[in-house]
């Protein structure tokens, strides 16, 4: 478990340590596993998501079970945030709510759904490279108009 990614198994496992491991960067937790008892405003602190924005992942079911104190009041993990990471990463891929509701569902339900997983990040991710290959060329496009405007505005300095 100590190599544990921000996968499908950061939302059904505890972290190990204060730092897990994405794909791309490891995510630092403020406070060590079993002393991560986060108040949602910690939690707006450390994400950058309103509270509102994280009750709401909450009531449509993105998010698990957030622990309560004797109070009422949210607890969040280090789990929560290793979740709220990937949540945040599909976010900026362009992936559906409705798409990283069903994700959830899947992870809840378990091990056994790891095809159904699979299936739906592999389609979720050549949607992904679609839009960057015609970001790409947007690019292109967008260097190529600088490039003029550079041109004409260094012709006009040598003149």
């Amino acid at each position: 478990m100590d190599g544990m990614t921000v996968t499908d198994s950061a939302y059904a496992t505890t972290a190990p340590a204060a730092a897990v491991t994405t794909c791309a960067q490891p995510l630092v937790h403020p406070r060590p596993t079993g002393q991560d008892r986060y108040t949602i405003s910690e939690v707006v602190a450390a994400t950058g998501l309103s509270a509102h924005t994280l009750r709401w992942y909450e009531r449509i079911g993105l998010m698990p079970h957030v622990d309560r104190s004797h109070t009422g009041q949210r607890r969040y993990s280090n789990r929560d945030l290793n979740w709220l990471d990937l949540v945040g990463k599909l976010r900026l891929t362009g992936m559906p709510v409705a798409d990283m509701v069903r994700y959830a569902e899947l992870v809840r339900a378990g091990e056994h759904t790891f095809p159904e997983r699979e299936e739906l990040l592999t389609a979720h991710r050549e949607d992904v490279r679609r839009r960057i290959a015609e970001l790409r060329g947007t690019l292109a496009i967008l260097d190529h108009k600088i490039d003029i405007y550079a041109d004409a505005r260094r012709a006009s300095e040598r003149a």
